[in-house]
């Protein structure tokens, strides 16, 4: 959060100096929104002991949830590099259990042996070595104080995304999103669905008036 937060209201910042205003914000629908608080939950959530496993477990789950937010919502602007940023971390993540961090980003970021140690007895983090498979991918990317903090490729795209969104969002680019929501989960939604399950009232064809119809009052 020490970074994310800077980054987003610097991205709505943009947006209002570039004619856009926050009122826009109202009419933006999400689809399974409540997937992004679960998504992030499984993050944050702590595991008791030294169950890495467990901890993986939970962090390929967020992705997992986090990513098929993403899909849903795939029209909206910077989605397109939020779902490759959250791609990369999972398969970070799933190939090498847990997100490796490389101890020379650590000390980049004025991380001190202390910082080391943390990294080293983390259980969804661990300190990079060379039994990682993706350590290009891993977190190698130092943001130098004041933020202090090390970020892998994926969370540089996956902010990027976010922030792409809330400019558009500010500048009034992304007013509504064509895909509504699921009104059962086993419900079809394919090509030969109803019009009236894909589509907002204002993009549905419109009935064909009736033959001998007559419009107005006269007789």
């Amino acid at each position: 959060m020490i970074v994310v937060v800077p980054i987003f209201a610097f991205a709505i910042a943009v947006g209002l100096l570039t004619g856009g205003s926050l009122r826009f914000f109202e009419g933006v629908r999400i689809h399974w929104w409540v997937m992004g608080p679960i998504g992030l939950a499984l993050q944050v959530v702590s595991i008791p002991g030294r169950s890495v496993g467990l901890a993986v477990a939970a962090l390929v789950a967020s992705y997992v949830v986090l990513l098929a937010l993403v899909a849903v919502n795939r029209r909206a602007p910077g989605a397109v590099l939020m779902a490759a940023g959250l791609a990369l971390n999972l398969a970070v993540v799933a190939i090498d259990g847990g997100m490796p961090v490389s101890r020379a980003a650590i000390r980049a970021v004025g991380g001190t042996d202390q910082a080391l140690v943390v990294a080293e007895q983390g259980a969804k983090h661990h300190l990079m070595s060379s039994d990682d498979v993706l350590r290009p991918l891993a977190d190698v990317v130092p943001i130098p104080p004041p933020f202090g903090v090390v970020l892998s490729v994926g969370d540089v795209l996956l902010y990027a995304g976010i922030a792409w969104f809330l400019v558009s969002v500010t500048r009034g680019r992304f007013r509504e999103n064509l895909r509504p929501p699921a009104r059962h989960f086993l419900m079809y939604r394919g090509r030969h669905s109803p019009v009236a399950y894909r589509l907002p009232a204002r993009y549905r064809p419109r009935p064909a008036p009736v033959a001998g119809a007559r419009s107005g009052s006269a007789p």
